[in-house]
C-alpha cells in the first residue's frame, strides 16, 4: 500500500475499453509457440491441454518452461499413457493397439502412469473415452477411483456422441454414474459436440446432477463444426450414424479446405490428418452459449498455419457475435464463462479475476469491436479488437501487435 500517487513506468490508456481478467482456455491441444501466438492476440494468458492430456508430465513441462509466451499446463492423460502402455504407433491419438483391450497387468501399467504424472505436477487426470474404443466400463471406472483416491478431476471426452443409442445420452449416463460412484469431479468437454441435438437434455441431466450435489462442469466452443484426426477411432464403421447422419460432404479436410467425397475420405483416413465435422446446429451452439453453467474452451489446434478457426477466434467470437451482436448472454455472464469459473475448476485461487494478489493476467478489449477473424478456409487470422494482454504483468499485446520478444508465460501445476 501507498499514501501517495503511483506511477508505472508504463501507463496504457484504456479509456472507454473493457479491462478483464485474462481468457483461460481448459482445453487447448494446441502447446506451440504458434498457437501461444494466436491464443495472446484472442485474449488467452492461460492454455492448457486437459482433455488428451500428456505423459510423462515432467519432460513436457520443462520443453516450456522459460520459452512460452502464454501460461500453459496439462493434465496426465489416460490416452497417452495407454498408448504406451499397449505400444500405439501413433502420436497424438491412437492408430491401432491403444483402442484395444487391456488386460489386468496393463491397466495397472497405465494407472502407474498416471500416478507418476500427478506427482510431477499435472492438473489433473485427461480422458478421451471415444479415442479408446475397446476400452471397458470396468477400465473407465476404475480410472474414477484413482481420481477419487488422488482427489483430482478428470477432464472427459465421452465415450460416444449424437442421438442414436448408445450415443449422448448413454455416454453422459457412464461419466456422471462413476463420478457419483468414485466421488471423483468431472469435467465434460466440448458438450455441443457430443450432445449434438441432445445438447439440451444433456444440459438438463447436468444440472439435475450439480442439484445434488455432484461436482460436474462442463464447456463449448462457439462454432457450428467439431474437429479430430480422421484416422482415429471416432470413424470407424458406422461413424455417419453415429454423428447424426452426416454424410462424406459434411467433413472438410483442413490441409487444402476440401469437402471429402467416398475416394478422398477413404484416402486421406489412411494418412490421417485433421479434419472438421460440420455437425453442430446453429441453434445447439446458441443454447450452450446461454446456459449459464457451460464455460467457453476452444478445443483448438493450429499447425503451420492450418486447423479450425476456434485455435485462432474462440473468445472474440464469444465477445463479437454471442454478446454483441446475437445477445444471447450478457458481457459479465460471457467473462465469467471465460475465466473466474474456469479458474475455480482448476481451483487456481491467483487466476480469472482481478484482485490483490491476483497473478497479473489481464486482457483489455473494445466490446464495440472485438471480433473473430478465423475461417475454416482461412484460420491463421488474428482476432480483432483485443489491444492488451498481459501475462504475469508482462506486455505480451501492445496497441494490438504481438511483443514477441517476451515470454512471460509459466507452467501451471496442480
Amino acid at each position: 500500500m501507498s499514501a501517495g500517487a503511483l506511477r508505472g513506468a508504463t501507463v496504457l490508456d484504456v479509456k472507454g475499453l473493457v479491462v478483464a481478467p485474462g481468457f483461460i482456455d481448459l482445453h487447448s491441444h494446441g502447446q506451440t509457440p504458434e498457437n501461444y501466438r494466436f491464443k495472446a492476440r484472442d485474449g488467452v494468458t492461460t492454455a492448457l491441454e486437459m482433455e488428451v492430456g500428456v505423459s510423462p508430465v515432467r519432460a513436457w513441462y520443462a520443453e516450456r518452461e522459460g520459452r512460452a509466451l502464454i501460461n500453459f499446463g496439462a493434465t496426465v492423460g489416460h490416452i497417452p499413457a495407454r498408448m504406451a502402455v499397449l505400444h500405439d504407433t501413433g502420436t497424438f491419438l491412437p492408430r491401432d493397439k491403444g483402442t484395444g483391450p487391456a488386460d489386468a497387468a496393463e491397466r495397472r501399467a497405465v494407472l502407474e502412469l498416471l500416478g507418476r504424472g500427478l506427482d510431477e505436477g499435472a492438473l489433473g487426470i485427461g480422458m478421451g473415452i471415444a479415442y479408446v474404443t475397446e476400452a471397458t466400463r470396468a477400465e473407465i471406472f476404475e480410472v474414477f477411483q484413482y481420481a477419487a483416491e488422488r482427489k483430482v478431476p478428470i477432464y472427459a471426452h465421452m465415450r460416444n456422441s449424437g442421438p442414436v443409442e448408445p450415443g449422448a445420452i448413454d455416454s453422459l449416463q457412464e461419466v456422471l454414474a462413476d463420478a457419483a460412484a468414485s466421488g471423483a469431479p468431472l469435467h465434460i468437454v466440448h458438450i455441443t459436440s457430443t450432445g449434438l441435438r441432445e445438447t439440451g437434455l444433456c444440459l438438463e441431466m447436468i444440472a439435475g446432477a450439480r442439484r445434488r450435489g455432484l461436482d460436474v462442469t462442463t464447456e463449448a466452443y462457439p462454432y457450428t463444426a467439431g474437429m479430430t484426426d480422421l484416422s482415429s477411432a471416432i470413424f470407424a464403421e458406422g461413424w455417419e450414424k453415429r454423428q447424426g447422419g452426416l454424410g462424406y460432404g459434411d467433413l472438410q479436410w483442413a490441409l487444402t479446405g476440401e469437402r471429402l467425397t467416398a475416394e478422398s475420405f477413404a484416402r486421406y483416413r489412411k494418412q490421417g490428418g485433421w479434419v472438421a465435422i460440420h455437425s453442430i446446429p446453429e441453434e445447439v451452439v446458441r443454447t450452450a452459449m446461454s446456459n449459464a453453467m457451460v464455460m467457453i474452451a476452444s478445443d483448438g489446434i493450429m499447425e503451420e498455419g492450418k486447423g479450425h478457426p476456434r485455435a485462432a477466434g474462440t473468445y472474440a467470437r464469444v465477445l463479437g457475435r454471442y454478446v454483441r451482436e446475437q445477445r444471447v448472454m450478457s458481457l459479465m455472464d460471457a467473462l465469467r464463462k471465460m475465466t473466474v469459473m474456469p479458474a475455480d475448476r482448476l481451483g487456481m485461487k491467483s487466476k480469472g479475476r482481478l484482485a490483490v494478489g491476483a497473478d497479473a493476467d489481464i486482457t483489455v478489449f473494445d466490446p464495440a469491436r472485438v471480433i473473430d477473424r478465423a475461417t475454416f478456409e482461412k484460420p491463421a487470422q488474428y482476432s480483432e479488437g483485443i489491444p492488451y494482454v498481459l501475462v504475469n504483468g508482462v506486455l505480451v499485446v501492445k496497441d494490438g501487435q504481438l511483443s514477441e520478444s517476451v515470454l512471460p508465460g509459466r507452467g501451471q501445476r496442480r
